[in-house]
């Protein structure tokens, strides 16, 4: 009895460890296919490194001041945004790539790593290789 009124009715919290669970996971799931928690630096690191990945895409964007992007302290991850309810990848994509196609292929990409809807936002459109050669001075 910890002589706080009523005490001796409240249920005593245990601790339970899954036993079908491997470290890292919840149980049932497999190590590997659960996303990442959506809050954390390493889930923001690890949706960049997914949006670069996909063909077509050269590169994150931070917007048009800066605002795209998800800060840490003393950290900043330009072009991805998450939040609870959405993540949001701003990026530049290569002249002559199929937009549409491309924005899938990163949601898709995005989605592995991070629960909920993604929205793309095409940025820019990277220059043709050797265009800047051709404009007149």
């Amino acid at each position: 009895m910890t002589g706080e009124p009523g005490a001796a009715d409240r249920p005593v919290p245990t601790e339970t460890t899954p036993t079908d669970a491997t470290p890292g996971t919840s149980p049932g799931t497999s190590p590997g296919t659960e996303p990442t928690d959506p809050g954390s630096i390493d889930t923001a690191y690890a949706v960049a490194a997914a949006v670069r990945a996909v063909p077509g895409v050269v590169g994150l964007h931070g917007g048009a001041f800066g605002q795209a992007a998800t800060y840490y302290p003393g950290r900043t991850v330009s072009g991805v945004q998450l939040r609870p309810e959405v993540t949001t990848v701003h990026l530049v994509l290569a002249w002559g790539v199929p937009v549409p196609a491309t924005a899938a292929l990163v949601r898709d990409a995005v989605s592995r790593v991070t629960h909920g809807p993604v929205d793309v936002v095409v940025e820019d459109v990277a220059d043709p290789v050797g265009a800047m050669d051709r404009r007149v001075t």
